[in-house]
């Protein structure tokens, strides 16, 4: 049987979270976005994980973890996202940064994950602590303490945090955790890249591909996952664990690349967008205050690519691609994500059709109109992957324009290589 799972979210807190971000808040929103297993979030933050002991139970011994008193069937995975921060060990001096995801099998392992993790910095400060402390030595650390947590890189290819990143400093995941990469048996692709991009460098291929929401608020939740099979067993941490070292996914939903926030090169504060080749004619410099640009997903995919575009290897999983609801309805209506209409049409859809997910994959698009007029062409446009995106750069995301209504010189005030 497929479950879905969005295995990077946040809590209430994290930096920059909603403070909607509840235990109770994020079982109903993954109930009705047709999420199974969704993870905590945030557990080495000190209120939070006496929150995850008082209110989770695991019931069944699974590893996996319901809401005490709670009967969605929503089940928890105990996660978060850990921020390491080190120096070379070239004795350069150069400061390395890595953004790290982890899940947990018990909230006794959790425990002890917290009490070493706390000699290393603050983890009250945030839910995702900075820690001085490499990759490789929270690997080490983590595996001491239980041989069933799963590491993985969060939004690998990020260019300031994820550990292949233009500004990480690594070429590789064994640069990235040393002598501890052999306990990396995934990467996160990010918002700013899909399987098919990372499909181009081969040394990926050993990695099980996930995607996660990374989301900092409620309505984010889901805009990600990585569905697994379990067959006629009940899910287990057990479970999924193996499945992702054994790189046993069954699909993921993903945004369009694009529409993530450093797909492209740029500058944000001269509003300026541009694709590598057009970087690589700059010198990687912005041609407006001639600064640094920030080198985005794409370009630095094609830095380390091995294959050309449209490879797959044997080793590939499908995935598909979508948009929010949320952005869906708004596009189609032309109002605000916020809107009192936008919000009732969406949860029209979701008593009609079950989850989101039900709408965005599964339903058939023409019973949409019913519910809002237009909605069922714009279902399809995405699906048959007809919409053009505008894309995302140095922190701005992209625009998906569903109905090809947007006006790329006025969208975002983005200026492209054409401008100067």
């Amino acid at each position: 049987m497929e479950h879905i799972t969005d295995l990077h979210i946040h809590s209430r807190h994290a930096v920059a979270c909603s403070d909607k971000l509840t235990l109770e808040n994020i079982g109903a929103a993954a109930k009705m976005k047709g999420i199974d297993i969704i993870g905590t979030g945030d557990f080495t933050h000190p209120v939070w994980f006496s929150e995850l002991e008082k209110k989770l139970i695991d019931a069944d011994e699974s590893g996996l973890y319901t809401l005490r008193g709670s009967d969605t069937g929503t089940k928890f995975v105990l996660s978060c996202e850990i921020a390491t921060i080190f120096e070379a060990g070239d004795k350069s001096g150069h400061v390395k940064k890595v953004h790290n995801c982890v899940l947990a099998p018990s909230l006794e392992a959790v425990s002890q994950i917290n009490g070493a993790l706390s000699k290393f910095g603050n983890l009250a400060a945030d839910g995702r602590p900075v820690l001085r402390l490499s990759a490789a030595g929270l690997s080490e650390i983590l595996h001491g303490i239980d041989n069933r947590i799963v590491l993985f890189g969060a939004h690998v290819w990020t260019p300031w945090f994820g550990a292949l990143g233009a500004f990480s400093g690594f070429d590789s995941i064994d640069d990235a955790y040393e002598d501890q990469a052999q306990h990396v048996h995934a990467v996160e692709t990010g918002l700013s890249s899909d399987p098919g991009m990372n499909w181009r460098v081969s040394a990926l291929d050993k990695y099980t591909l996930l995607s996660g929401s990374d989301a900092h608020s409620l309505d984010k939740i889901g805009r990600e996952v990585t569905s697994f099979d379990f067959g006629d067993k009940k899910p287990s941490f057990a479970g999924l664990e193996r499945k992702i070292r054994e790189h046993d996914t069954s699909m993921t939903v993903e945004f369009y690349p694009e529409e993530g926030k450093y797909h492209f090169d740029g500058h944000r504060n001269c509003n300026v967008s541009l694709s590598p080749e057009e970087s690589k004619k700059y010198n990687n410099l912005c041609p407006k205050c001639r600064r640094r640009l920030t080198i985005g997903v794409l370009h630095r995919i094609e830095e380390l690519a091995d294959r050309e575009e449209g490879a797959r290897p044997i080793s590939g999983k499908p995935y598909v691609h979508a948009v929010p609801l949320l952005e869906v309805i708004a596009g189609v209506s032309g109002m605000g994500i916020n809107t009192k209409r936008v919000r009732e049409t969406y949860d029209r859809l979701i008593r009609a059709f079950g989850s989101e997910m039900g709408v965005l994959l599964k339903c058939d698009a023409d019973s949409l109109d019913g519910v809002d007029e237009g909605l069922g062409n714009a279902i399809s446009r995405i699906r048959d992957e007809k919409v053009n995106v505008i894309p995302g750069y140095d922190g701005v995301f992209g625009i998906v324009d569903i109905m090809g209504t947007v006006n790329k010189k006025t969208s975002g005030s983005q200026r492209t290589m054409q401008d100067f």
